[in-house]
């Protein structure tokens, strides 16, 4: 997720404590819900399903139209290292400050423990916007899938730090099933690694160093042109200005997902405008 400052980790915790500790508690809540925990089961031939389309996905395709210049604005009502932001920030009103302000899709965190979402928040933006939109979760169970699926979204993300590579090809393959593009978060080489030799549609890179919670533009410079590609190419974390979405697109990058930067903003839509330029 978003963090655009160069800050430690919260609580004293190592990233690596942080994200297991939110997919744990992430599984807690869902086998209270019902859910198997299990990855899903996909026959080997499904495991290269074709990859979602600007023909039929409007995520996909609302990114495809303004490539190089498609920003995904966020809304989210918290972070482990913001704490809640409910106070500050009215998500309808920001989802449709975003679509007015010129962004080409949305994403919703929805994960509900540690930054404060779910599933009805994500349904509430997407109506009030009008755009397409991606859930962002840490998806451990098909439940979840389906959750997205029903509150609108056309777009899921993976972090493949959660999986192997056949986890993340069967989630991959699962998401598809349900109509929705998984954008495929990576953050470092290992990450990529996963992604050889399969076909994806987005495929996103996240400056923050998953070590130390430091984001570094640079490190998305390097490694945005060895991402996939035949996929659409998603910069996130720290795009504050229109100078950064220039020199990530001049990488390669087609989108830039912009999150804190706009929350945080005294005024969002002239933050949008500014990032996105003339």
């Amino acid at each position: 997720m978003s963090v655009p400052t160069r800050l430690g980790p919260p609580s004293g915790r190592s990233p690596a404590d942080i994200l297991r500790a939110i997919t744990e508690r992430r599984r807690r809540r869902l086998a209270a819900a019902g859910g198997s925990l299990a990855p899903p089961t996909v026959a080997p031939r499904a495991l290269q399903a074709p990859p979602r389309t600007a023909a039929d996905n409007p995520f996909v395709a609302a990114l495809a139209a303004r490539r190089g210049a498609a920003v995904i604005a966020e809304v989210k009502l918290g972070s482990p290292r913001l704490g809640r932001l409910g106070a500050r920030v009215d998500p309808e009103r920001l989802a449709r400050t975003y679509a007015a302000a010129g962004a080409a899709a949305l994403s919703v965190v929805v994960e509900p423990d540690f930054f404060y979402g779910d599933y009805e928040l994500l349904r509430r933006c997407r109506a009030a916007s009008g755009l397409p939109a991606i859930a962002k979760d840490f998806v451990v169970d098909l439940l979840q899938l389906e959750w997205a699926r029903a509150a609108g979204a056309d777009a899921v993300l993976l972090i493949a730090a959660l999986y192997r590579r056949e986890e993340l090809l069967a989630w991959a393959a699962a998401a598809r099933r349900l109509g929705l593009a998984p954008l495929v978060e990576t953050h470092d080489p290992a990450d990529l690694a996963q992604l050889a030799g399969a076909d994806w549609e987005l495929v996103g890179f996240n400056s923050r160093d998953l070590r130390t919670f430091a984001v570094d533009l640079g490190y998305s410079v390097e490694i945005g042109p060895r991402l996939p590609a035949g996929a659409l190419k998603v910069a996130e974390s720290g795009i504050g200005s229109r100078a950064d979405l220039e020199r990530l697109a001049a990488a390669g990058f087609d989108a830039f997902l912009v999150g804190e930067s706009l929350l945080l903003a005294d005024d969002p839509a002239a933050k949008l405008r500014e990032v996105l330029g003339p």
